[in-house]
């Protein structure tokens, strides 16, 4: 079946060389502030659309509901995103998102809509882009369009389930499938941007990370990345338990575009952490936080004037080269922030020293004050016999006080080892870095991978949301 918006609109646009996106971002971004758009939850919410708006003519016959699967409304009301992603671009946006946060197979599997996932990518990329164009034939302004990767309903480095912490509901390598054929439908559709965001479990970033970096490769083609955090409390820690830096840490071998937080917490509680990711990135800052927080109803309070205020302090004290809103926010709140920021100048990038920068929940770096590393080995089948004869006993309740052990008493990293001709030292690893990642007095530090088996060390890499290091590779077969 032709897409609608084929008909509506023609052929997509000419698919983007990433090079001079990248280029033209860049010097944008040098020069000023870039505004992001806002909530587009928040503008669909105010059309008052019901179950049949969201089935359209074409789901009329399905039997899941679909109100509510407001990605769906890409392809049953095309007109009115394509008027959302106008009415930002109007109000000041340079970059639009496009209506794909959910649009995975993962995501739409609550509706049943999975086979309709590239199609919701490739069109919603069509209908920013349209609006892009449009803007731009008005007042001669070229605007990006960056294509939406949120972060599933499903966690890769958490149990869903309290009573067994080491199931996963979703693994990395679902994830990176997953996204792949999300990223493919953006790059078709005519994203230049490929963003990864409201990012509360970081080895899900990750997964879409090096899914992106497969379809790049796969189409000869490398967009900017953007990437965003999400700090659910006071705590000032992601969902997964990670602190800002050690959030960057887990993320900067991507090299984004932009490293930055949305979502969660209004302007005020956001500046802590905002502050520290200024201070520690060698890339773009992004934040676009809720317009406040929601009240007994649920609904966002904040003015336009308040929220721009706010991020108005983001530019003054150089702390942003992007900025924007999430919910809550319309395109009245993306021009006052327009209006706000445009007399401050944009931030520059952190200089970095070249350290290793390392992360399990926390940060570490090893700087000149450090003597030396202390590596935690009881954790290792070959080296110790305790935890050997734990792990061929099935106790990992046990084999995790040795790694907690090891860590009070001062570990700053802990060596993991399941090489044991009678253990399934895949199956092994696995099983145990799940669990640790259940608990935050051992997971706070880095893990080291160790094995000669690639297979295993791969398998481990997949399972930590951290910066890891890996050790023992073995190259007797030339790998």
């Amino acid at each position: 079946m032709a897409s609608s918006l084929e008909g509506l609109f023609g052929a997509t646009a000419a698919q983007p060389d990433g090079s001079e996106v990248l280029a033209a971002l860049t010097k944008a971004a040098r020069e000023r502030i870039l505004i992001l758009d806002g909530a587009m939850g928040t503008q669909i919410q105010g059309l008052g659309f019901h179950e049949e708006h969201f089935r359209g003519e074409r789901f009329g016959a399905c039997d899941c509901q679909l109100q509510g699967n407001n990605d769906l409304l890409t392809l049953t009301q095309p007109k009115a995103i394509e008027e959302i992603h106008y009415a930002y671009a109007i109000a000041g946006a340079d970059i639009l998102e496009t209506n794909t946060f959910s649009s995975t197979t993962i995501a739409q599997a609550d509706y049943g809509m999975e086979e309709q996932v590239y199609e919701l990518n490739r069109d919603g990329a069509r209908l920013a882009r349209r609006a892009a164009l449009r803007a731009e034939q008005k007042d001669g302004r070229r605007r990006f369009v960056a294509g939406a990767l949120g972060p599933t309903n499903r966690t890769a480095s958490l149990s869903p389930d309290v009573n067994n912490p080491g199931y996963r509901a979703v693994t990395f390598d679902d994830l990176r499938i997953a996204y792949a054929e999300q990223i493919r439908g953006l790059i078709d559709g005519g994203s230049d941007i490929i963003l990864i965001e409201t990012i509360f479990d970081t080895l899900n970033a990750k997964a879409a990370v090096f899914a992106s970096e497969q379809v790049f490769e796969e189409k000869g083609i490398f967009l900017p990345v953007m990437i965003s955090g999400t700090i659910t409390d006071l705590s000032g820690r992601t969902l997964s338990g990670q602190t800002p830096t050690a959030f960057w840490h887990s993320l900067r071998h991507a090299k984004p575009f932009t490293i930055g937080l949305n979502c969660a917490l209004g302007a005020n509680a956001m500046r802590a952490h905002l502050d520290e990711l200024s201070t520690i990135a060698d890339t773009f800052i992004c934040a676009y936080p809720n317009a406040g927080l929601p009240n007994e109803f649920g609904q966002y309070d904040e003015t336009p004037e308040a929220m721009a205020a706010q991020i108005e302090g983001f530019a003054r004290d150089g702390l942003v080269n992007v900025v924007g809103g999430c919910c809550g926010s319309t395109p009245e709140h993306i021009r006052a922030i327009a209006e706000a920021v445009a007399k401050h100048p944009p931030r520059k990038p952190a200089k970095v020293a070249p350290l290793m920068r390392l992360s399990g929940l926390e940060p570490f770096t090893l700087t000149e004050d450090i003597p030396f590393v202390n590596v935690g080995e009881r954790t290792n089948v070959t080296g110790s016999a305790r935890f050997r004869k734990l792990i061929k006993a099935g106790d990992f309740a046990a084999a995790l006080d040795v790694a907690r052990d090891q860590v009070v008493n001062g570990a700053q990293i802990i060596d993991i080892n399941m090489d044991e001709g009678l253990i399934d030292s895949e199956k092994a690893m696995v099983e145990f870095l799940n669990l640790i990642a259940a608990e935050p007095d051992i997971a706070r530090v880095p893990i080291m991978i160790d094995s000669s088996k690639w297979e295993v060390i791969e398998a481990g890499l997949k399972c930590v949301q951290g910066k890891a290091v890996v050790n023992s590779i073995s190259m007797k077969e030339g790998e």
